[in-house]
């Protein structure tokens, strides 16, 4: 399947609650009354969450976790620019999924 990723930034005249609520109640909406017209099969939004998930900050704190994450950041090395890259934990909201089963 081809995914179109795209990173957004709120308004800085915008409220994280106005800006969530217009997403969700708002965009949603619109963006599926476009989806057939746009040939758009499936839309998910990834919303980041400032709570880190503590299984998974857990895993990654440990012996372990933390020589994994080593060897993780090497092998990205060779095709990343992790001084201009970032990272953020999301949890996705599917909004519609029209792909065949």
């Amino acid at each position: 399947m081809t995914r179109l990723t795209y990173a957004i930034r709120k308004r800085p005249d915008r409220s994280d609650a106005e800006f969530n609520r217009y997403w969700k109640d708002g965009h949603d909406p619109f963006v599926a009354t476009l989806a057939a017209t746009v040939r758009a099969r499936q839309h998910v939004q990834s919303h980041r969450i400032d709570t880190p998930m503590e299984d998974f900050m857990a895993g990654n704190g440990s012996p372990e976790g933390l020589a994994a994450g080593a060897q993780f950041v090497r092998d990205e090395a060779n095709v990343v620019d992790h001084a201009n890259s970032m990272s953020f934990v999301t949890v996705e909201h599917e909004v519609f999924d029209r792909t065949p089963a």
